[in-house]
């Protein structure tokens, strides 16, 4: 046999005997941790983005505008 035959039947014998695959339960459990996670970090990113501004179209962020109100104060 060629060695890239050898090696599919391998490749097919590990994923089929050796691996141990999650069960359905287990998948929709990691999926909801990695959909919170990614909600989570989604929201850190879109108030610093808040907070800080985007320097883009006019907004300042919520730090611009306070910088600006000091400023135009002293």
């Amino acid at each position: 046999m060629s060695k890239f035959g050898n090696y599919v039947k391998e490749s097919y014998d590990e994923l089929v005997h050796k691996v141990s695959w999650p069960t359905f339960k287990e998948l929709q459990s990691s999926a909801v941790v990695v959909a919170v996670a990614a909600l989570i970090l989604a929201i850190i990113v879109f108030l610093m983005d808040y907070i800080f501004g985007a320097q883009s179209g006019g907004w300042k962020g919520l730090l611009g505008y306070f910088y600006e109100t000091i400023s135009g104060i002293a």
